[in-house]
């Protein structure tokens, strides 16, 4: 597949719909050694995985052929060291984002699928609520026993809903980003929109572009940082910039609530500061 700019312009040109990882028949070690990594990559969020941390006794039943990727999937996600990294330290409904990221390759669509697995949680334990994904028919029909989960929310596809790319983008902070080290640390990513019901606004990756600098509020709602101004209109909107403090390497987010009729004016003075516009929503 040919990246498209776009593609590029939004930090998703490394996922290419046509590589999935896939362990086939009579693979060799180094098929082994590929699906492995992938699989830890995938369902640890891209976070780093020290060599005695590694589960060598599924490892070797996967490459002894006594279990499918799918299994190994789910030993990872069952494993303590998943639940060190994702379930002792986050509350229950960032977990269950994390969840839908790592093994279904996509962002929850509506607060019921938050509820859904908060409820199988609460009332089956942790892993039932594991096994409601794997188990899941929408999980054999994209990734089957040998597929390793891929994220899946930037692509259309059928039986995606069109909300889950904005979603995912609010889980997605970068390849080079994992889940444990994000700005927003263990704050739930999708609260806010889930709740009205709303789509993300899409923000690139960080590194991406000058905006990378940028995090909505937690309610999305919050006074501006420097203050609103007054004015006649009663239309009144939220600017969120990315702007250089000091050297070229500091950067801040500042949000600002501005009338619409002095909306270009301060624009243009965002510009002129060397400030970049991240965002103009409607407050």
């Amino acid at each position: 597949m040919t990246t498209s700019t776009s593609a590029k312009n939004l930090g998703i040109s490394e996922f290419n719909r046509d590589e999935r990882i896939e362990l086939r028949s009579n693979p060799t070690e180094a098929d082994y050694d590929r699906v492995i990594r992938a699989a830890y990559r995938q369902v640890l969020g891209n976070d780093y995985v020290m060599a005695s941390e590694r589960l060598r006794f599924a490892e070797s039943q996967l490459r002894n052929g006594n279990i499918t990727v799918r299994e190994f999937v789910r030993a990872i996600a069952k494993s303590e060291l998943y639940k060190a990294k994702f379930f002792y330290p986050n509350p229950q409904v960032r977990f269950i984002e994390l969840n839908y990221k790592h093994l279904l390759g996509r962002a929850p669509y509506d607060e019921m699928e938050i509820s859904l697995h908060n409820d199988i949680y609460v009332n089956q334990g942790y892993d039932a609520e594991i096994d409601s994904y794997i188990d899941s028919q929408e999980y054999v029909d994209n990734f089957g026993e040998n597929i390793v989960p891929y994220y899946r929310g930037f692509w259309s596809q059928r039986g995606q809903k069109t909300v889950g790319f904005t979603r995912m983008f609010r889980l997605y902070r970068g390849y080079a980003n994992s889940d444990r080290a994000q700005v927003e640390q263990r704050n739930p990513r999708l609260t806010w929109n889930l709740a009205r019901n709303t789509a993300n606004t899409v923000i690139p990756p960080s590194g991406v572009s000058d905006a990378w600098a940028f995090r909505p509020t937690p309610t999305a709602a919050g006074p501006a940082r420097q203050g609103a101004l007054v004015g006649d209109s009663s239309r009144v909107y939220r600017v969120e910039v990315a702007g250089i403090t000091g050297p070229r390497v500091r950067r801040s987010t500042q949000t600002l609530l501005v009338p619409y009729e002095q909306l270009s004016a301060r624009m243009q003075q965002i510009q002129r500061q060397g400030g970049r516009i991240a965002s103009i929503t409607p407050a």
